[in-house]
């Protein structure tokens, strides 16, 4: 007979807490110029080889993903802000109890967590990035020069965070607008 050995993960062995497991959402339509920036992030990040990170982007948020983010331990969503301080902004949410309204279109980070909680009893640390963008009144793909740099610190961001662990340390100084998470 064999011998039947664990497989052990190498994090496991090495000094020093574990990763956390990570997952980004970006979301928004490359098709609308900066409404682009959520998806954007979300590919500059997944180019780089960071522990623990996984990199999901949509043209919007669905349903479906409450079941893919019940298995982080935190979830990073990042989206176009039309309106927000420059060059991005960081906050942390909870799930809401508004529901998911009528049309797929009105599903909010909030309201995921909401799903992951109830369904999944799942409860991941998470936050809201608001990439500040310009131009989305028009149809076209690419990204205006300043919501390019603006991705530009969003990204550098997001990598030294997950790099190091702690988004609340990180999360920049400037809060986002008064308004609904939606408008992001």
């Amino acid at each position: 007979m064999s011998e039947i050995r664990p497989v052990i993960d190498e994090r496991l062995a090495a000094p020093g807490p574990l990763p956390r497991r990570t997952l980004l959402l970006g979301w928004g339509n490359p098709g609308r110029l900066d409404d682009g920036l959520g998806p954007a992030l979300a590919e500059a990040v997944d180019d780089r080889t960071l522990p623990g990170l996984t990199v999901g982007t949509g043209y919007q948020l669905q349903v479906e993903d409450a079941a893919e983010l019940a298995s982080y331990d935190r979830v990073i969503f990042v989206d176009a802000d039309r309106s927000g301080a420059e060059p991005f902004w960081v906050r942390q949410i909870e799930p809401t109890d508004e529901g998911v309204g009528f049309s797929s279109h009105s599903v909010t980070p909030g309201a995921l967590l909401s799903i992951a909680r109830d369904l999944f009893d799942a409860r991941p640390e998470a936050w809201l990035v608001g990439v500040r963008g310009y131009d989305f009144d028009e149809f076209g793909e690419g990204l205006s020069p300043r919501a390019r740099r603006n991705l530009e610190h969003a990204t550098e961001f997001i990598r030294a965070t997950v790099e190091t662990g702690d988004l609340g340390r990180l999360a920049h100084e400037t809060p986002p607008p008064d308004r609904q998470e939606t408008d992001a």
